[in-house]
């Protein structure tokens, strides 16, 4: 029982990824499952924002409200995030491409410009980093999205009926309320329920199996839309290829740029680890829905990265002990 425990621990990324992808053919394959499959894809749906809201209200427990001020990197990594997609947006506008290159432009662009996964704070203290700063992070790259994207998608994919100001509402009423909540509530229980918050302080490792709880259900949702999609395999693959690009020149530029700040950990899990389930909400509405598949495809390749960090860090963990 103490070797299954410590095996479920230490390829906790890996078992929820193929749990999901194996659900999802379980449910899409077996007749038998055809009854039920309506309540569970609504409990999928619906089920994931509850474990979000769980696992960050946890987290956020450990975070000390001094520690929640910008760094100088958070400055340095919003700036490459909005020449990046700047630099996407007038390639789009600029050069003549057909729609299958434009598809696969408008997949990079989505996953530059896309904010930091609210569960980013989970993965980061997980690995030694801050989760106060990259929390910090997140709340400024969410509102950077919320003022690029209503300005670049409708120029990129041109939509009738969808102003700035209604696109930008539609963004922050679907990101920040997930995010400033369960923070809030973190901050009432601090201040006015002090016992309570002592109790759940040691509860807060919980946050890391809640999340994987949720990734395995994003991942199931992935598979599905790749295996329903009617794309040649070819698009997918480089649509999935260039999200694989943009996963590692972001995790390598967050590095980099935290390394001067004696920061490292932190500030590439504030640029590589993205809201990908925002993504492919905002790249499904705004652009073509193809392009959808790129976030939905960075989920894999950024948490493959991440459960390679963990490994080796409860490796070099060992290896001290």
């Amino acid at each position: 029982m103490h070797f299954l425990i410590r095996l479920l621990k230490e390829w906790t990324l890996p078992i929820a990824m193929i749990s999901g992808t194996l659900a999802y053919f379980a449910f899409h394959y077996l007749s038998i499952l055809n009854p039920i499959k309506p309540a569970v894809w609504y409990f999928v749906d619906h089920v994931t924002p509850l474990l979000i809201f769980l696992q960050l209200f946890l987290t956020f427990c450990k975070v000390e409200i001094p520690e929640l001020k910008p760094q100088k990197w958070h400055f340095r990594l919003l700036a490459f995030q909005i020449l990046a997609s700047l630099a996407i947006t007038a390639a789009l506008l600029l050069l003549p491409m057909n729609p299958t290159y434009h598809t696969i432009f408008e997949g990079a662009l989505v996953c530059l410009i896309c904010p930091t996964a609210t569960a980013a704070a989970v993965i980061t203290d997980r690995l030694g980093g801050s989760a106060s700063r990259v929390t910090s992070y997140t709340l400024l790259s969410n509102l950077m999205a919320a003022l690029l994207v209503p300005i670049l998608f409708p120029l990129v994919q041109p939509q009738a009926g969808t102003n700035f100001l209604a696109a930008c509402w539609l963004i922050l009423s679907k990101v920040l309320p997930l995010l400033l909540f369960p923070f809030l509530l973190a901050v009432l229980v601090r201040r006015y329920l002090p016992g309570l918050h002592k109790q759940l302080l040691k509860y807060t490792p919980s946050a890391f199996y809640l999340w994987a709880i949720a990734l395995t259900l994003v991942c199931g949702q992935t598979v599905r839309s790749l295996h329903q999609s009617s794309a040649p395999s070819s698009v997918m693959w480089c649509i999935a290829l260039v999200a694989l690009g943009c996963c590692a020149l972001q995790f390598l530029i967050g590095k980099k740029t935290g390394s001067q700040f004696d920061d490292r950990m932190t500030a590439g899990q504030a640029l590589g680890q993205k809201n990908t389930i925002l993504a492919i909400w905002m790249a499904y509405s705004y652009l073509t829905p193809l392009s959808s598949l790129a976030p939905g495809t960075y989920v894999l390749w950024q948490n493959i990265f991440n459960g390679y960090q963990l490994w080796k860090k409860d490796k070099g963990a060992k290896s001290k002990s």
